[in-house]
């Protein structure tokens, strides 16, 4: 059971991670493109308001709240499955971290834009090049390894305090 709370503990840290690295370059790249900085998060609301999500400029609730919960529940789900495989196998050094969250984003964009129903994709493609998608999810997997690192080294010590007591 501890097993079970330490990944939902590490998977919110590191979707956390994750979904605000992956919010931050989607609003860059938006101004980037000359798009509104939140019109890639309200997309992302297109799963309840249609395609038209994507083309609303402005941050309000029904779009951007709904957006970013969705996103920010996305991440989570995709650092859970992260942290689940990532808690059988041995501590990881940083450039093994990121390889492994390189990885995983991958396999998040490929499950997004591939075999996700087109309702229920991120909808960030209504708004932004495919070049500025991939860059997002390679933020995710900055985010992820930032967010595992972090949790690694928090258990690592945590363990090495009890084993002193």
């Amino acid at each position: 059971m501890q097993n079970w709370s330490r990944i939902a503990v590490s998977a919110l840290i590191s979707g956390t991670a994750a979904s605000l690295a992956m919010t931050t370059a989607l609003s860059l790249l938006a101004r980037r493109e000359s798009k509104a900085a939140v019109q890639p998060i309200n997309s992302t609301s297109h799963w309840l308001h249609g395609d038209s999500a994507g083309s609303f400029k402005k941050a309000d609730l029904r779009h951007t709240a709904v957006g970013y919960g969705t996103h920010h529940a996305s991440a989570l789900l995709w650092a859970f499955i992260f942290e689940k495989w990532l808690a059988t196998q041995p501590r990881r050094e940083p450039l093994h971290m990121l390889r492994d969250a390189s990885m995983m984003s991958a396999v998040a964009a490929a499950v997004d834009y591939g075999i996700t129903p087109k309702r229920l994709t991120p909808g960030w493609e209504e708004v932004l090049s495919k070049t500025s998608i991939a860059i997002t999810y390679a933020a995710m997997a900055l985010g992820l390894t930032a967010g595992a690192m972090f949790t690694q080294e928090r258990y690592r010590r945590a363990k090495g305090s009890a084993a002193r007591r």
